[in-house]
C-alpha cells in the first residue's frame, strides 16, 4: 500500500430531525390534546486512532464522510431514531487540523483514543411541548438543527522507538533490512528511500521494537530543500535516534561535518529534536581505510556524544550487539514513560492504564 502520511478530507454531522405535530385521536377522547414527539439527534463524526493502520491512503480514495440524519419524530409521543455515527479509523499519531486555520483540533498519538470532531444537530421537539392551558392545540414543533461542515487536513507522523537519521546514502535502507523484517529499495545513489520504511526488530531476549528508516537528509532541509520538512516530522515522535554516518564518505580533514550538518537540521526545525538520544552509528567499516577514519572520527565524537558504535551493516559486522544496546535503550524509554504517566494520572487524580501509551 503506497505510504501517504497528509490528506484533505471533508466531514458533516448529520441533521437533527424535525418534530412531529400531532394530536390524540383516540375514540373516546373528542378533544385530544397535541402528541407529536421529537425528532432524534443527528450522526456525529468521530475519529479513532488504531494501531492496525501505517498510512493516510485510503484518504486519497474517499474524501467526504457524512453521518447519518435523525429520523423525524411521529405521533403517540414517539421519537425518532437517531442518526447513526461515523466512525473514522486513522493510524495513531494523526494530527488533526482545520483545513482552514491549521488549528490542531487533537493529536491522536494513542491506540483506542476516539475525538469527535463535528456533532450532530439537536432533534426538534414535537408539539407535545408547547401545549398550555390558553392554547390546547398547538400546531407547531421544532425543526431539527442543521449538522456541522468541516473541512479537516489530517497529518501522520509516525511513531517509532527508534528512528534511523543520517545523510543520503549513509547505508540507512541496507542497515534496517539487516536489523528488521523490512524489505526497502536499496540503490547506491542519493533519496534511494522516497517514503518512511517501518521495520520489527526482534532481539533475542528483549522485547521487540519498530524501527523507522527516515529518508535522508541535506543542508537546507528545515525550509524543505530536497524531502525536507516533509519527513523531518517523523523523527518527532520516535522514542530515540540513531545518527547513521557514512565512514566512507566522511572528510579526513573534518570527520564531524556529517553530524553537525544533521544536527543543525534537526535543530533548525525543532530544537527539541537535537536534544533527544542518539546513538552515533559509524557505517562501512569494510571500505577500504574506513578503520582509520572509524578511530578518527571516534576521538573526535567521543566529547559530544560517547555512544558510538562501528559497524558494516553490508557484512553484518557489529550488528548484534548494536541490536541488543538498542532494545536495552527502548526499554529504559518506555519505562521512563510510564512512570512519568503514573506520576500525571496521579496529579491529576484520573484513573488509566499506563500502557496505553506504551
Amino acid at each position: 500500500m503506497k505510504f501517504v502520511d497528509e490528506a484533505l478530507i471533508n466531514v458533516r454531522s448529520g441533521d437533527g430531525g424535525n418534530g412531529c405535530v400531532s394530536f390524540r385521536r383516540e375514540k373516546h377522547v373528542p378533544k385530544g390534546g397535541p402528541d407529536g414527539g421529537d425528532g432524534g439527534k443527528g450522526g456525529d463524526v468521530i475519529f479513532q486512532a488504531t494501531s492496525r493502520m501505517h498510512t493516510l491512503y485510503s484518504f486519497q480514495l474517499k474524501k467526504h464522510f457524512k453521518a447519518q440524519k435523525g429520523a423525524h419524530g411521529r405521533g403517540k409521543n414517539r421519537s425518532g431514531r437517531q442518526g447513526k455515527d461515523v466512525i473514522i479509523l486513522v493510524p495513531q499519531g494523526t494530527l488533526i487540523r482545520e483545513a482552514e486555520t491549521g488549528r490542531t483540533l487533537k493529536d491522536l498519538a494513542v491506540s483506542g483514543e476516539s475525538f469527535v470532531a463535528v456533532r450532530g444537530g439537536r432533534g426538534g421537539r414535537g408539539n407535545q411541548h408547547f401545549a398550555s392551558s390558553r392554547n390546547q392545540t398547538f400546531r407547531h414543533a421544532e425543526k431539527g438543527e442543521a449538522g456541522q461542515d468541516l473541512s479537516l487536513k489530517l497529518e501522520l507522523k509516525l511513531l517509532t522507538d527508534v528512528g534511523i537519521i543520517g545523510l543520503p546514502n549513509a547505508g540507512k535502507s541496507t542497515l534496517i533490512s539487516k536489523l528488521s523484517s523490512a524489505h526497502p529499495k536499496i540503490a547506491d545513489y542519493p533519496f534511494t528511500t522516497l517514503t518512511p520504511i517501518l521495520g520489527v526488530v526482534e532481539p533475542e531476549n528483549a522485547d521487540p521494537f519498530v524501527i523507522a528508516d527516515i529518508p535522508g537528509l541535506i543542508e537546507g532541509a528545515h525550509r524543505g530543500v530536497g524531502l525536507g520538512m516533509r519527513f523531518l516530522k517523523h523523527v518527532e515522535r520516535s522514542r530515540l535516534l540513531l545518527h547513521l554516518i557514512d565512514l566512507s564518505a566522511l572528510p579526513p580533514e573534518d570527520p564531524l561535518r556529517p553530524y553537525h550538518t544533521v544536527n543543525r537540521e534537526l535543530r533548525m526545525f525543532n530544537p527539541g529534536l537535537a536534544e533527544k538520544s542518539q546513538v552515533v552509528v559509524l557505517n562501512k567499516v569494510d571500505a577500504p581505510g574506513a578503520g582509520v577514519l572509524a578511530d578518527k572520527a571516534r576521538k573526535s565524537l567521543e566529547p559530544i556524544n560517547p555512544d558510538i558504535w562501528v559497524i558494516s551493516a553490508l557484512t553484518g559486522q557489529g550488528l548484534e550487539p548494536l541490536k541488543g544496546h538498542l532494545a536495552e535503550l527502548v526499554e529504559e524509554a518506555v519505562a521512563l514513560e510510564v512512570e512519568c504517566l503514573i506520576k500525571h494520572d496521579q496529579k491529576t487524580g484520573t484513573d488509566q492504564d499506563p500502557k496505553r501509551f506504551v
